[in-house]
Order: structure tokens, then C-alpha cells, then sequence
């Protein structure tokens, strides 16, 4: 492990959902590790990893992060780079399938050094007449072949150049050109228009803007763990998404800043559990999909009522602080979303399979969901909230009669 396992009192803090110094620094601190250990796996595998091309670009990305180490951290770190890092470790393992995308390594190699300022000269393979440079951009040559790259070949002002497009507030990108922005079967918008940009520079700045009125420490935490947005198109079901190998990232559809607002919220927690989940084993449990989760209608495994209960519990969190704010509707969501948390964290205190750290994370849970009650929703709002949850509940397990047990109540 080349982080220290967490003490109770950071799963604690972690636990309650509430931004932290300590969370946010295993948080990051996890994410490094598991890059660099990427990384050095990829570089120590034998093949053609090690050899040739490759060689001559791990140099160059040694040589340039020893004149700007954290310029060569943003282009290892970017969360594009570590889909490609699994992504090629996977394919170079494997006996079959595509062949692993060893040339990306040089664009890697080709960003650091630009991004350090040493002089280089290297040649790369444009792919489909595009070469990307992560954290940069991409460069559209206006001929074919191979193209020779000098610490001269990146001006965003050139018309071949096309720059990472950078959101309002100056911290993260909307990266629509990667091609390891997304993986799978998730569905990544095409590079957008000018008025896609603009767009989401609306969107954003009026989330951002909701998130520092409504709730600071939750705006200051996303600008902490959040490197780039990828835009999900229009045929995903999805409002919003995260992958574990792009730690940072966090995708998202354009929707109203309200909407947005709450799904970076619901996002954050997903990745800071993602990062968790790799300094400590939270349970044992397999992934058999037997558990009600009060926000789906299919069963569930263990693994994902903890994530779904996780990043709804912080929901939750952030509709209270927003209708004591005055927000309209602000009350009923609270409501809605704090009743199904209510009902599916018992049903995880109660999980035999928690570890000695997940109980703690756990109980945290518990604990900040309670502590709610401090400021309850006007009326009868909660009542009417749980009593929809109970027949949601009814509802599910007669759908699922086997997997009753496993709905609480």
C-alpha cells in the first residue's frame, strides 16, 4: 500500500459526507498513489512498453518532470490518462483483442514537455488527423504522415491548435477532445460548438454560483477534487456519471444550474468513495444484486446501496442548507431524498459483511443523517416523504418477493 490506512477519525469525517482537510487529502492522496502505481506498472511491464518509441517517451517525460515536476503531475494526473493507463495495461495483458494504444504515450510525453517548457523534438502518428495533447488540446495538421513536435509546435492561436476548453471559474475543464475522456459503454458527447461551450459556461457559472450560496464547503471541495467536466450527450439516460480509472472527472448533461448543482454534489461523493474503497475494504460482500435501493427500482448490490445511500445522504445535506437559504423546493427534496436514505442506512448498519472500518464509515453515516433532525422540514413534509418511501418499499417487494429480506423495514 503506498498510502497510510485511514484513521477512524478520517472515515468518520469521510463518513459524514461533510467536506474535510483530512478526507480531501486521502482523497488525493489515494488518487496519486493509484496513478503512479498504474504508471510504474505500465512502464516495468515487459514488451514493448519498455522498448523503443516507448523508451524514447518515458525519457522525455522523466527528463521533463525533472525541470517541472507538478506541470508533468497536471498531464500523469489529468483523469483522461488514467483511463488510457488501464485501458493499455488491460490490452498488453491480454492475448487477444485491440491492440493497446502505445503511441498516446508519446502525446502524454509530448504535453508534459511542452506544459514543462524544455526543448524536444519527437515524432507522432496523428490518429483520424487529430493529435491530442492531454491537458492542452489537440492539433489538426492540415496534412497527413507523421508530424515532428518542438517545444514550438503548441500556440492556442494557431488555426490548427484547438484548445481544452477551460469552464468559468478558471479550475476545470470541459474536456469534449480526449479520447480517453470516457470508456465503455459510456456515452461522451462529440466535441461541441462554440454555442455547445457557451452554453455550459452558463450552466456551470449558475451552479457554481448556487453552490457558494447554498453551501461553500461543497463548492470549495468540488474545486479541490474536480479536474475536468465531460459532457454526456443527449441519448444518455444518465444526468451524470463517474469512472473509477478517471479520477477527477466527472460527467454530466447539460441541465438547469439548479439540477446541475445538486448532480456535482451527488458526483463528488461517488468519486471521494471511489477513493476510499482503495485505501480500505469497506465489506466482503459479492456482488450479488439482491438489496432495495429506495432511488432505483432493480436490486442492488451491497457495494451499490452503499454508494447510492452515500451520495444521497449528502443530497440530502446540501437540499436542507439550500432551503434554509430559501430556495423553493428546496424542502421536498430534503425530504424526499432524506426518507430513502433514512430507510436504507439501517438495512447497512445491519450488514454482516461491513468491515471493522466500513462500520465506522457507516455509523458516521448514521450520525450525520440523524443529526438533521436539528432543523426539520416545515409541516408534515417528512411524514408525507416516508410514507411514500414505505409504498415504494411495499411496492418492491412484491415485485421481488425472494429478496424481501434484504429491503429493511
Amino acid at each position: 500500500m503506498d498510502h497510510p490506512e485511514p484513521s477512524d477519525g478520517v472515515l468518520r469525517a469521510l463518513g459524514s459526507t461533510e467536506p474535510s482537510a483530512e478526507g480531501t487529502a486521502l482523497v488525493r492522496g489515494v488518487r496519486r498513489a493509484r496513478r503512479l502505481g498504474l504508471l510504474r506498472e505500465l512502464r516495468e511491464l515487459p514488451g514493448r512498453a519498455r522498448t523503443g518509441e516507448a523508451a524514447e517517451h518515458w525519457a522525455l517525460l522523466e527528463e521533463a518532470g525533472r525541470r517541472d515536476p507538478g506541470a508533468v503531475g497536471d498531464v500523469l494526473h489529468y483523469p483522461a490518462t488514467g483511463v488510457w493507463a488501464e485501458e493499455t495495461l488491460d490490452r498488453l495483458r491480454a492475448r487477444h483483442g485491440p491492440p493497446a494504444d502505445l503511441e498516446h504515450l508519446g502525446a502524454i510525453a509530448a504535453a508534459a514537455a511542452l506544459r514543462a517548457g524544455i526543448g524536444f523534438k519527437l515524432t507522432l502518428r496523428p490518429a483520424h488527423g487529430r493529435l491530442v495533447l492531454p491537458t492542452l488540446g489537440l492539433l489538426r495538421p492540415d496534412r497527413s504522415g507523421p508530424l515532428a513536435l518542438t517545444e514550438d509546435s503548441w500556440d492556442p492561436g494557431n488555426p490548427v491548435a484547438l484548445a481544452l476548453h477551460a469552464l468559468p471559474d478558471g479550475r476545470t475543464a470541459l474536456d469534449d477532445l480526449d479520447p480517453y475522456r470516457a470508456s465503455g459503454a459510456v456515452h461522451a458527447a462529440r466535441r461541441l460548438t462554440h454555442k455547445g461551450h457557451k452554453r455550459w459556461d452558463t450552466q456551470w457559472s449558475g451552479a457554481l454560483t448556487l453552490l457558494r450560496r447554498y453551501d461553500t464547503a461543497r463548492a470549495e471541495e468540488a474545486g479541490c477534487l474536480l479536474r475536468c467536466v465531460v459532457p454526456l450527450s443527449g441519448s444518455s439516460r444518465a444526468f451524470g456519471g463517474t469512472l473509477p480509472a478517471a479520477a477527477g472527472s466527472v460527467l454530466a448533461r447539460t441541465q438547469p444550474p439548479p439540477a446541475l448543482a445538486a448532480t456535482l454534489v451527488h458526483e463528488v461523493q461517488h468519486g471521494k468513495l471511489a477513493a476510499l474503497a482503495q485505501a480500505i475494504p469497506l465489506h466482503t460482500a459479492d456482488r450479488s444484486a439482491r438489496y432495495w435501493a429506495p432511488w432505483r427500482a432493480d436490486p442492488r448490490p451491497l457495494e451499490g446501496l452503499l454508494r447510492g445511500a452515500y451520495a444521497h445522504l449528502a443530497l440530502a445535506g446540501y437540499w436542507q442548507r439550500a432551503a434554509l437559504y430559501g430556495a423553493r423546493g428546496a424542502w421536498a427534496q430534503h425530504a424526499r431524498i432524506r426518507a430513502q436514505v433514512a430507510v436504507a442506512l439501517p438495512v447497512l448498519q445491519g450488514c454482516a459483511e461491513l468491515t471493522a472500518g466500513g462500520r465506522v464509515f457507516v455509523d458516521a453515516m448514521v450520525s450525520a443523517e440523524r443529526d438533521m433532525d436539528a432543523v426539520p422540514p416545515p409541516g408534515g413534509q417528512h411524514a408525507v416523504a416516508r410514507a411514500g418511501v414505505e409504498r415504494d418499499r411495499a411496492a418492491w417487494c412484491a415485485a421481488h418477493p425472494n429478496l424481501a429480506p434484504y429491503a429493511g423495514g
